[in-house]
């Protein structure tokens, strides 16, 4: 959840560590820290609560020169946001430092044992446990800092990822991981850390991404070295990284979540290139054709995972059970790996993660994995741990997604899992030949109709300032709208912080029907498919309790326009398609109310955009 950055090399390293944690202020924001170590060999700490930018105007009077550093950019778990507890955290003699993204679950157990023996403590968190540990293991059994380190995780239960160094060796940083991200970027006679790529990509696109129980050994001048919690040595993998420097800036836009909207039509371009062939009615990928036969021969898929993902995946159950006639269950990842679950040999799980590294959809992966079930990953991010530890999977390419509400990379799963339910249904048989050809061209559309529901923008900013009042909201949908209306209430809440929910439509009458009054705006979707005359009646329900119906519809809708106070018309599309527009409107409500209000759209309160802990 936490950001983590680090560098050793010829440069001064505040200002990389700086420009790191910006480009990483998504992963958590409570406060921030660096740590250097000067050319006369004194350790400086500096951390403050809040923002990077707190942390830059606290800096301002402070030694920050130096070659090697560790900075960090926080997502609170043990001790509340403080400069205290922000990291990086010294040891008792302040000969080390560290920073840390993950869980010490026995932190509390290690650190009596500690104090037992005179260390003391100056924060409230977990992370000062295993620092402490370090320089304890160092003082008593004369080891060096990598031994302690390996010493010290033996010990440890829980997840991390962490950088360390000390002001005695300042030609080196020691790095760690075990459930939680963390990579090296290689230089020219530098060397880089990241939690992901992007505090890198401006310097290298060469990187190694630290496998679980992993030790990175980063030694100025030397050749890198990875090697086991064991000692053993690892053979590198150096990876490169694509990533454009220009997906990492606003390019323009006010917020990253409003250019990321505006993304959409190019991103799902780039999800469907090489794959749908609208010349030739043919969508190909190349994990179906590489393994057919698990995938055709699955007694049935059952979906993984968390928030806007799991949303994703309930639009996917439709569209694989509707096409492939395949049996789909659709968990919360959270729920799934402590639920002791019936899973077989005979089952696809597919995972569903933006990163590639949220922790409960990588523990229920592995929680598959040992029931023997075949692991199909679907996920954002290149080189993540989600794809490296399925079976395979896809890639949704849609860029780097660094506002926190996600908006490009849920459509872009929907596109993924929609390509993926026709190239199946398609080897199975179990759609026509006019069908598949029906959809894969308006599937092919799909971009070019999203541009035209972005053109509604302007107006949908103006109707955002008459609800910006409301307290809560209702979201409704029937069909393949249920998730969207899911999706879109879960946009709101996170980034407006007005309380909303998302309903099938004819389930309002069993409960949220009594909410309803001239205060609760309710939000439909009420497109031109098989279910149009049943949400029509639920939204003369809601009219008839004075609610204030905004209504999402087909073009040239003559029925609900007449009725409802608000109306946003879509271009038409095919019924199992119609998320992907109706879900774009959702995301300019959520984002042009939470302007109204003044709020921070991109760095919501409480929220980081990857939960790499439990």
């Amino acid at each position: 959840m936490c950001g983590i950055v680090g560098y050793i090399g010829n440069k001064q390293a505040y200002s990389i560590l700086i420009k790191g944690l910006r480009r990483l202020e998504y992963r958590g924001y409570d406060s921030a820290g660096v740590a250097l170590i000067n050319d006369n060999g004194n350790l400086n700490v500096c951390k403050t609560k809040g923002k990077v930018d707190n942390l830059e105007e606290y800096c301002k009077d402070k030694d920050v020169s130096g070659t090697v550093g560790i900075a960090h950019t926080r997502w609170a778990t043990h001790g509340e946001p403080s400069a205290v507890n922000a990291h990086p955290h010294y040891s008792e003699s302040k000969n080390l430092a560290i920073i840390h993204n993950g869980i010490i679950e026995n932190y509390a157990d290690l650190k009596r044992k500690l104090q037992s023996k005179g260390v003391e403590f100056r924060s409230d968190t977990d992370t000062e446990v295993l620092v402490q540990l370090v320089e304890y293991i160092m003082e008593h059994k004369d080891v060096d800092l990598l031994t302690a380190v390996q010493v010290a995780l033996f010990q440890v239960i829980g997840a991390y990822a962490i950088a360390i160094i000390d002001k005695r060796d300042p030609n080196q940083i020691i790095a760690a991981r075990k459930q939680s991200p963390l990579l090296v970027g290689i230089g020219k006679d530098e060397f880089f850390l990241g939690s992901d790529a992007t505090p890198l990509v401006e310097y290298t696109d060469k990187v190694v991404y630290l496998e679980d129980g992993n030790i990175a050994v980063i030694r100025r001048g030397e050749e890198l070295k990875v090697v086991s919690i064991f000692g053993e040595e690892q053979q590198l993998k150096v990876k490169k990284v694509d990533i454009n420097l220009g997906q990492l800036e606003k390019g323009g836009f006010p917020h990253f979540m409003l250019k990321e909207i505006f993304e959409q039509p190019e991103c799902l371009t780039n999800c469907m290139r090489g794959r749908v062939n609208v010349d030739t009615d043919n969508v190909v990928l190349s994990a179906v054709i590489d393994y057919k036969k698990q995938l055709l021969d699955a007694n049935r898929f059952i979906i993984v995972a968390c928030g806007t993902s799991w949303h994703a995946g309930l639009i996917g159950k439709q569209m694989i059970e509707q096409l492939c006639r395949i049996p789909v269950e659709v968990e919360y990842a959270s729920e799934f790996r402590y639920r002791n679950p019936v899973i077989t040999s005979k089952d696809v799980v597919i995972a569903i993660s933006q990163s590639g590294e949220t922790a409960d959809t990588l523990a229920a992966i592995q929680l598959a994995k040992e029931h023997g079930a075949f692991i199909y990953g679907i996920c954002n991010a290149i080189g993540s741990s989600i794809p490296r530890a399925t079976d395979t999977g896809s890639y949704i390419h849609v860029g780097p997604e660094i506002g926190v509400a996600s908006t490009k990379a849920f459509t872009g799963q929907v596109t993924v899992l929609t390509m993926l339910a026709l190239a199946l249904a398609k080897e199975k048989g179990t759609i026509s030949t006019e069908n598949y050809m029906h959809v894969v061209k308006e599937l092919h559309e799909i971009p070019n109709k999203i541009k035209t529901v972005l053109q509604l923008n302007d107006r949908i900013a103006d109707l955002s300032r008459t609800f910006t009042y409301a307290r809560n909201f209702l979201y409704l949908g029937r069909g393949f709208s249920y998730p969207v209306a899911l999706e879109g209430a879960l946009k709101l809440k996170e980034i407006s912080y007005i309380h909303a929910e998302g309903y099938p439509a004819a389930e309002m009458k069993h409960g949220p029907i009594a909410l309803i009054d001239s205060d609760m705006p309710v939000v439909v979707i009420a497109t031109h498919n098989a279910m149009y005359e049943k949400v029509l009646s639920n939204i003369q329900e809601v009219k008839a309790r004075k609610g204030k119906v905004i209504a999402i519809v087909s073009h040239d809708d003559n029925t609900i326009s007449k009725i409802a106070d608000e109306v946003i018309e879509l271009p038409d599309t095919i019924e199992c398609l119609e998320p992907l527009l109706t879900t774009i409107p959702l995301q300019l409500l959520a984002y042009h109310v939470a302007v109204c209000k003044g709020l921070d759209v991109d760095q919501p309160r409480n929220l980081a955009k990857s939960v790499t802990v439990e």
